[in-house]
């Protein structure tokens, strides 16, 4: 089940899965409880197994009103069986409802098949991100 969550809902599994178990406070964003910004669960028996972050940011070569996705996290035992897939869709007939554009994000390497299979295309050349790896920045046109 797909729900809307509190910011420190998302982050042990930031923690776990994007951060290498660094501890909860060096997983939190800078927006994470803006004006815009919300978190997104999937839920199995009331465990938390894939978490995502949404938040209103505008990217320097795309019109309209665009929000950016952070913090993708699926717990291991789930990823490639739908949980992540679920919450995006979920999150794109929202976001449309709220009148975006646009979603865009940076997305690691290794998940690039992961995006471009929810119809993200890839709109930069490989960049790094100091401690946690080669990224692109990828967008999907939502309206």
């Amino acid at each position: 089940m797909i729900k809307f969550v509190r910011s420190t809902d998302v982050l042990p599994l930031r923690s776990l899965v994007l951060r290498n178990g660094k501890p909860l406070q060096e997983c939190v964003f800078p927006f994470d409880d803006a004006e815009g910004s919300f978190h997104l669960a999937n839920t199995r028996d009331h465990d938390i197994i894939s978490v995502v972050t949404f938040h209103a940011a505008n990217h320097r070569k795309f019109e309209g009103k665009g929000y950016q996705l952070r913090g993708m996290a699926t717990l291991p035992e789930y990823q490639g069986k739908g949980a992540g897939n679920e919450l995006v869709n979920f999150a794109i007939t929202y976001l449309r409802g709220q009148n975006a554009n646009y979603i865009w994000c940076n997305a690691r390497k290794a998940a690039l098949s992961f995006y471009k299979g929810l119809g993200f295309e890839i709109v930069s050349e490989e960049f790094e991100i100091e401690g946690i790896g080669a990224h692109y920045e990828m967008y999907l046109k939502i309206k």
